[in-house]
C-alpha cells in the first residue's frame, strides 16, 4: 500500500519583503501568501519525521522557513515518495521541491534549480565489513536509492576505479529510500551501500557503531529547490529571498546546527552557475 501523503502546514511570524521583493512572486502566491512545497521525509537530517510527534524536521525544513519568512508566506509541506516530488511539481500540485534533490544535468532539462548546498555520494558499510577503502567493494554488492543520481555516479566510479583497473564492477542493488538502503545493508542483502556525504555524519551518530564511512566523495554536486522551468517569477523571488538569508547570517546558522557548515555555498547558483 503507498504511504499516506502528509500535509503539513507551517505557520509563524513572518518577516516583510520590500515591495520591489513582493512584487516578484506570482500573482496567485502572492494573493493566496502560501506556497506548496514537496518533499519526501525519510532524509536525516535534511527532512525526516520526529519519531515522537511525526513532525517534519531537518535541514531543508529549517531552510524553508526561513525563505518564507523572507517571503511573507506560509508554507504547505506535501510529503510523498521521492520518485513523485518532480511529478507532483510538474503537474502544479506543488510550487517547488526542497527535499534534497540534486542538481543534475538530465535533470535541467526539464527543471531550473536554485543551488543552496554542497553534496556528494560516499561509500559507507557495515562496521563489520572487512572493506578499508573503497575500491574493495569492487564485485560487491552496493546498494542506492534508485531514483536518486547516485546509481549512475556509482556506476561511473565502478567503471573507472573497478572495472578501469582490472577489477570486477560493482553490482548495483536498488533502494526505494534511505531506510529501505539501510535496511538492505544490516540484513546483509547489500555489502555496502552510497548516500550522499551530507546524511552519513548524522547516520553514524545516530546509528549505534553500525556504520562505518569509506573515504571521502567521490564526486561533487549541488542540491538545488527545483522549479517548473514557467515559473521564472517564483525562482527569482526564492533567488532573492535565498540572497538574504546568506547576507543576514541565518543560513549559516542552520547549516551550523546540522554541523555541515562545510557544505554551505557563498551565494545562491542558478543551474550550478552564481548570479
Amino acid at each position: 500500500m503507498a504511504r499516506p501523503r502528509i500535509l503539513l502546514t507551517c505557520l509563524f511570524a513572518l518577516a516583510s519583503l520590500s515591495g520591489a521583493e513582493a512584487a516578484t512572486l506570482p500573482a496567485s502566491i502572492a494573493a493566496s501568501k502560501t506556497l506548496r512545497l514537496a518533499v519526501n521525509g525519510t532524509y536525516p537530517p535534511m527532512e525526516s519525521h520526529d519519531v515522537a510527534t511525526n513532525k517534519l524536521e531537518g535541514l531543508d525544513v529549517d531552510i524553508a522557513n526561513a525563505l518564507a519568512a523572507k517571503l511573507g508566506v506560509k508554507l504547505v509541506w506535501d510529503d510523498m515518495a521521492f520518485a513523485q516530488i518532480v511529478p507532483s511539481l510538474q503537474t502544479g500540485r506543488d510550487d517547488m521541491i526542497i527535499s534534497g534533490i540534486t542538481d543534475t544535468k538530465a535533470r535541467e532539462a526539464n527543471l531550473d534549480f536554485i543551488d543552496y548546498f554542497k553534496t556528494g555520494p560516499q561509500f559507507y558499510v557495515q562496521s563489520s565489513s572487512a572493506a578499508q577503502t573503497a575500491v574493495d567493494l569492487c564485485g560487491k554488492r552496493i546498494g542506492t536509492v534508485r531514483s536518486t543520481s547516485f546509481p549512475a555516479e556509482m556506476q561511473a566510479w565502478s567503471q573507472t576505479y573497478c572495472v578501469g583497473a582490472g577489477r570486477p564492477a560493482m553490482v548495483y542493488m536498488p533502494a526505494e529510500n534511505s531506510p529501505d538502503l539501510h535496511t538492505q545493508l544490516m540484513e546483509n542483502r547489500i555489502d555496502g551501500a552510497v548516500q550522499g556525504s551530507e546524511t552519513l555524519p548524522y547516520l553514524v551518530q545516530t546509528g549505534g557503531g553500525k556504520y562505518r564511512v569509506l573515504g571521502t566523495p567521490f564526486s561533487t554536486g549541488f542540491q538545488g529547490i527545483a522549479f517548473r522551468k514557467d515559473e521564472t517569477q517564483l525562482r527569482a523571488a526564492v533567488n532573492d529571498a535565498l540572497a538574504a538569508i546568506i547576507a543576514d547570517g541565518t543560513y549559516g546558522a542552520i547549516l551550523k546546527t546540522y554541523g555541515l557548515s562545510a557544505n554551505a555555498v557563498d551565494k545562491p547558483m542558478t543551474d550550478g552557475a552564481p548570479r
